[in-house]
């Protein structure tokens, strides 16, 4: 064999061993993630000779597929959905190209392939039944989700999230985000181009319809997180509602901080009682207390609340949550104003759900979850979640003590007036953040009856202006009406 001939050959063997280890290298250690791949529609066609289960919301179908195909034909089944976009951040969608929400999160066990099927799987086989996916059962209460919405819708465009928990378990009531979309108009399989040019209609809309801003989007608390400060005060400095803090009329902090108080002034210029600028959100001596105990002190309370998970232990619900931060702040100027919820504080609407939910809960913070069970198409059950303990975030009398001062911001003189309920005890605090324009978000947390917590909620306007009391206190109030009475 001549000299090109035989290097021919040993160039021939060579890319001949590159392209098995590249198969062996794809098949043996990739496949997982491949098959995983937003991008690879296999995943999600091959399902749709198959019905998957449905999803509930108080044992009412909220997702379910429809066999689409002509009369004749080999059945293929498309999701149909309830509601407009009223479910639609938690449900999701989905798509021959995708999906999301809790389409996503549990889809083996929607489509059957989750091996806690197996063995129903294997009967189905054997007796000639046709296969059927699980049914998932949400936490969601359809009024407290209505509720929120329907206040949304009625704002003339506004954009935000409502968040609602149960505090004794940490299910979640309800979870708005506003403005949504109808999955019907993205989930057609005899239109799939009509489909997926309304799904890239939706990633170009600049209202970001897509986004979940109840669990996905942070914003700067504002004035809610004074709830924060005020239970780090009690348990670190052992203050109580009647401590006192300096609470001038403007406070030096890079710039002159001003009370967001009417008249601009917390107690005429004097020490003002923490119950009373809780009442009132006094800025200056709430900026004050967060001086006086410190960033690290500061930052450890936000994060017995759900603030600054460690890296691999986001919340899950089983949606992904964006994490919420706090951190541990040495600058006078910027931790003063970390006090009250502004400088580097930024918080998901649950997260400050998850604040109101501790307090109401005598301290203790519920983690929270949307899947309620996952049944088998006979009903038994094939997961249940049963509630369980994230934190106790403070004490079960510094529980009491924030709850006796938030039911001052909702009564007379208080700064949450538009979230009280008639022969309810209410028990809250509004938050007016500021963004870096002249508008502001509109803010409210806040948990009823004070006395015996249901829910507990928190409502975010973006760019609402004026105060939380003004547009966010009356969602509040009407998701937490809905439950109690």
């Amino acid at each position: 064999m001549n000299t090109p001939i035989r290097r021919l050959s040993v160039f021939a063997l060579i890319l001949i061993g590159i392209l098995m280890l590249n198969i062996t290298w794809i098949q043996g250690f990739q496949a997982d993630s491949i098959r995983a791949d937003p991008l690879n529609r296999r995943t999600y066609s091959e399902r749709l000779s198959e019905p998957r289960g449905p999803i509930q919301v108080a044992g009412e179908n909220v997702a379910f597929s429809e066999n689409v195909s002509p009369e004749g034909e080999p059945a293929r089944y498309q999701r149909e959905y309830t509601g407009g976009g009223l479910y639609t951040p938690i449900v999701g969608s989905f798509r021959t190209y995708g999906a999301s929400g809790v389409e996503d999160t549990e889809n083996t066990l929607l489509d059957g392939s989750d091996d806690r099927l197996a063995v129903r799987n294997f009967r189905d086989i054997i007796t000639g039944r046709e296969p059927e996916g699980a049914q998932v059962q949400l936490t969601l209460d359809p009024e407290v989700q209505e509720a929120g919405y329907e206040a949304f819708a009625g704002l003339g465009g506004k954009n935000g999230a409502a968040v609602a928990i149960d505090p004794n378990t940490g299910a979640v009531l309800g979870a708005v985000s506003y403005p949504s979309y109808d999955a019907n108009e993205v989930v057609s399989i005899t239109d799939l181009e009509d489909a997926t040019n309304n799904y890239v209609a939706l990633e170009n809309d600049p209202a970001k319809p897509l986004l979940n801003r109840a669990l996905n989007e942070r914003y700067p608390p504002g004035s809610t997180f004074k709830v924060v400060t005020a239970a780090a005060a009690i348990e670190t400095l052992d203050a109580g509602p009647d401590s006192t803090m300096d609470a001038p009329d403007r406070l030096s902090l890079g710039h002159d901080l001003p009370n967001a108080t009417p008249g601009g002034t917390c107690n005429g210029g004097q020490p003002d009682t923490l119950a009373h600028s809780i009442q009132i959100s006094c800025n200056t001596s709430m900026a004050n207390w967060a001086i006086e105990m410190g960033g690290t002190a500061l930052s450890e309370q936000a994060t017995k609340f759900g603030f600054n998970p460690p890296e691999g232990e986001e919340l899950e619900i089983p949606l992904g949550v964006t994490p919420s931060f706090a951190p541990p702040e040495e600058d006078r100027n910027i931790l003063g104003r970390a006090g009250i919820g502004q400088s580097n504080v930024e918080a998901t609407p649950l997260q400050m759900a998850m604040v109101a939910a501790g307090v109401a809960n005598d301290g203790e913070v519920m983690r929270p979850y949307v899947v309620d069970s996952v049944r088998d198409s006979d009903l038994s059950v094939i997961t249940q979640t049963s509630p369980e303990s994230y934190s106790q975030a403070v004490s079960a009398s510094t529980a009491q003590d924030l709850t006796e001062m938030m039911v001052l911001v909702t009564g007379e003189g208080g700064s949450g007036t538009n979230a009280a309920i008639p022969n309810v005890q209410v028990a809250g605090k509004t938050g007016t953040a500021e963004t870096g324009t002249e508008s502001t978000h509109n803010w409210f947390i806040g948990f009823a009856p004070a006395d015996d917590p249901q829910v507990a909620v928190a409502v975010v306007v973006e760019f609402g202006g004026g105060s939380g009391n003004e547009l966010a206190a009356p969602i509040a109030r009407q998701m937490m009406e809905a439950v109690v009475q």
